[in-house]
This record gives structure tokens, C-alpha cells and sequence, in this order.
């Protein structure tokens, strides 16, 4: 049984402010290539006040170029924007303010407006660009490394998945409506590993999703194809999540894929990633083939 799992993506808000700055200056902050950037991290070591209550410092944000570089339009998708300048964001804000003639001013009216933004935990970047009397800033949280830099060798990313399904194969389990009884350990297979492979890349290659390939195929068939004589096989694919255990906790989260994960009929499994070519967004294919051997 093939199901097809949820696609988990990063949310980008984009929030904006036409204000003319009326209210006392905050100090300036040391001298720097990006002003209104600095003064945020000022702001951040000593925030005072937010919204009337007292507010604890926090973290500096690094100062990213890529954000410094942006420019967000109206009905701009921030999160586009930042894929098209080669910056790949799990979270991302931008705030802005019309009217303040230098960085300084501009501060002390986003600081008024907009400080549980700017003193968010939830962003770990920021950079800052100005089009005439219009102050931008925005403040990021990057999307974690691919798979390609963290397991270079695409194996060890699904021996992971093999270790957290056999995790989840210790314990009884409920996969929607079904229950699941423990089941035995899978051991991997590197016909399994191949077939999920080129199955993986091939999607990532042709940007497509599907348990029906480009070429026609089915699981079964690139199982065979890879050298795998079957009794018995099955498939996970997956795309958008950024490790082997994001993958897998998808899976579990569906009925059907969490079905093949704890069908004891099976007892061998490979997996595999592909990465699209683009440099920008880098989506991540994942696929899980399960199989009981002749």
C-alpha cells in the first residue's frame, strides 16, 4: 500500500509599517557596514521595555548579506525572495518604516512598533536595506544544512532512517486506525539502498513527487531493476524535510506510511535522498523501500 506523507515547508511572514518617527532617539550603535542591522543587536543587548513590560536581553543576530540585499516589493513572498539570492530560510520577517531620514531614527520607531519582533528568539540572522525615507529590516532563521553536506555519503543519511525505524518497530504502535503489534528489527539491504536512490534522485532530477516514476515504473519494479528478488515490497517517499529523522517522524504522522514501517511481513529496507540540482531551495527527496527477499 503507497501513501503519499505531508509536506512540511517554512513559513515566511511579511509585516509592514508606514510611520514617521515622533519619539526619542535611541543611542546610536557602534559604526558598521549595515547601521540599521547594529542597531537592532543594540537594541537586543539592552532592550528596556517592550510593549510597556520589562524585557531581558537577548542574542545577537548575525548580520547576513543576503538579507542586506533583498528587496521585498508589495505582494513579495519573502521566503522567494531569499531562495532567489541563494539564501535558504526555515523562518523569516521583514519590518519596515517610511519617513526616518537616518538609521538611528529608523530604529527607535521599529524598537516602539515592532520590539517583540526584533527581540524574537525565533530568528538567528538579520540585515537591513534602505529605499529612499523606506527602512527594511530583515531577520531570519536559516534552514538547516542539506543532507548532501551532513551525510555526504548518502548510505549513512539511510542507515539513520533504518535506525529510527527500527526504534519505532520496538513498540507497539497505532497507525490510524490500525494497531500495530512490535515487530522485528529490518536489516539493510544495499539492492533496497540503490533502488531508493535512484528512485530519490530521479525526483529530485525531474522535480516530480510520485510512487509512479518518470520512466513508468513502480516500486517493484526498481526494487528488481536494482537486483532485489522480492517476495514481498513496499515504499515511503517523502520531500521537504531536512534530516533522516524529520523524514521518519513524517512517516510515523501518516496511517499508510506508518502501516509499511510497522508491517512485520517486511524484513529489509533501504533509503536514500536526492537534492534537486538548484542552488536556491535545495528540496530534499526521501524514499524508504521495504522488502521480504525470495
Amino acid at each position: 500500500m503507497f501513501t503519499l506523507p505531508n509536506l512540511y515547508a517554512g513559513t515566511a511572514v511579511v509585516v509592514s509599517s508606514l510611520l514617521a518617527p515622533n519619539v526619542q532617539a535611541l543611542p546610536a550603535p557602534a559604526s558598521n557596514a549595515d547601521p540599521l542591522a547594529a542597531s537592532v543587536n543594540a537594541y537586543r543587548a539592552a532592550p528596556g521595555a517592550c510593549d510597556g513590560s520589562p524585557a531581558a536581553p537577548v542574542v545577537a543576530l548575525t548580520q547576513q548579506p543576503a538579507l542586506a540585499g533583498l528587496r521585498i516589493g508589495a505582494g513579495t513572498f519573502i521566503e522567494s525572495a531569499l531562495e532567489r539570492a541563494g539564501y535558504a530560510v526555515e523562518e523569516a520577517q521583514a519590518v519596515h518604516v517610511t519617513g526616518p531620514e537616518d538609521a538611528q531614527a529608523a530604529m527607535t520607531v521599529l524598537a516602539r512598533t515592532y520590539c517583540k519582533v526584533l527581540l524574537s528568539d525565533r530568528f538567528s540572522a538579520v540585515g537591513s536595506y534602505r529605499e529612499g525615507t523606506t527602512w527594511t529590516v530583515v531577520l531570519a532563521r536559516p534552514a538547516p544544512p542539506l543532507p548532501s553536506m551532513t551525510y555526504p555519503d548518502w548510505r549513512e543519511a539511510g542507515r539513520e532512517i533504518l535506525d529510527e525505524v527500527n526504534q519505532a518497530r520496538a513498540s507497539a504502535r497505532a497507525c490510524g486506525d490500525q494497531s500495530f503489534k512490535a515487530a522485528p528489527p529490518l536489516a539493510w539491504n544495499p539492492a533496497l539502498g540503490n533502488a531508493a536512490l535512484a528512485h530519490s534522485q530521479d525526483m529530485a532530477t525531474r522535480r516530480y513527487f510520485s510512487h509512479h516514476a518518470r520512466d513508468g515504473s513502480q516500486a517493484a519494479e526498481r526494487a528488481l531493476r536494482a537486483g532485489y528478488t522480492w517476495r514481498r515490497v513496499g515504499e515511503n517517499i517523502a520531500f521537504g524535510q531536512r534530516s533522516p529523522r524529520e523524514a521518519v517522524e513524517g512517516w510515523l504522522d501518516s496511517p499508510g506510511h506508518c502501516a509499511n514501517i510497522m508491517n512485520r511481513d517486511f524484513t529489509e529496507m533501504g533509503a536514500a535522498y536526492g537534492v534537486t540540482p538548484q542552488r536556491q531551495a535545495g528540496i530534499i527527496y526521501w524514499t524508504q523501500v521495504f522488502g521480504t527477499p525470495h
